[in-house]
């Protein structure tokens, strides 16, 4: 239960935020924890930060977001890299043997030919993870290069492939990438027929905050956030629930 339970809000229930872990100790996750465990949809261990880390450090830390019933994953780079080096079942056995729950299929800043992505995805799935695909470029003139309809296939194959959500990428940056451009603003040219498929499987990458109000102010209260970073959690939240100046009355 929360404070002033007598002022209206809007319900967030649905929505879904995904928070970029880049390292948080214990004790930071804990704090973490106990203020905005229910506003936390999954933790995402960055990029291979995973693989820099102690085991049973990583193993500790998935048991407490697990203890909050937070799913959590290694980066989307990691797996690339494990499939780089022809070591996908490798990476998917210690994945599980860590305490992740969810994997991230990408390709991001590598070259996965789409019948090798539906692959994996699909060994994933077998393997017992909830599976999140992502679509997009991690460098800005690559991901110039992908058209409208490239990311609408892609996002269409991916879901046809059975993943849980699909995450639309925009780096920690939020600029010059994805569906925004190089001053982080919405590009509704992109955005648009991305939710023509429906945005309760989609998941936007927003950063900035900006982006988030914007975002929120046009699909609502349950638009499904990104690479969020820990310390916008309680943020984002007012904003979902109208009580941060930007978004006050704009769902009633």
């Amino acid at each position: 239960m929360t404070a002033y339970q007598f002022i209206d809000k809007p319900t967030t229930a649905a929505s879904l935020t995904m928070m970029l872990d880049k390292g948080l100790g214990l004790n930071a996750l804990d704090d973490l924890l106990e203020l905005a465990s229910d506003y936390i949809s999954f933790a995402k261990f960055g990029w291979g930060t995973a693989a820099v880390l102690n085991p049973a450090l990583i193993k500790e830390k998935n048991r407490r977001y697990r203890a909050h019933r937070i799913p959590t994953y290694p980066g989307g780079t990691l797996l690339e890299v494990a499939l780089m080096q022809g070591k996908l079942a490798e990476f998917l056995a210690e994945s599980k043997q860590l305490g992740f729950t969810a994997i991230e299929v990408s390709d991001g800043s590598t070259t996965v030919a789409r019948d090798q992505r539906l692959a994996v995805i699909a060994q994933a799935k077998a393997a017992g993870f909830t599976v999140l695909a992502e679509v997009g470029k991690k460098n800005p003139a690559k991901d110039h290069q992908l058209t409208v309809a490239d990311r609408v296939t892609q996002v269409k194959d991916d879901l046809a492939a059975g993943v849980d959500h699909v995450i639309i990428e925009a780096r920690e940056a939020g600029k010059n990438i994805g569906i925004y451009d190089e001053q982080g603003q919405v590009l509704e040219e992109v955005l648009q027929p991305l939710l023509a498929l429906g945005k309760d499987h989609l998941i936007f990458e927003a950063p900035l905050k900006s982006q988030q109000v914007t975002l929120l102010k046009q699909l609502g209260p349950d638009a499904n956030f990104g690479n969020v970073a820990p310390a916008d959690i309680i943020s984002l939240q007012t904003l979902r629930q109208g009580l941060r100046g930007d978004t006050v009355g704009a769902f009633s």
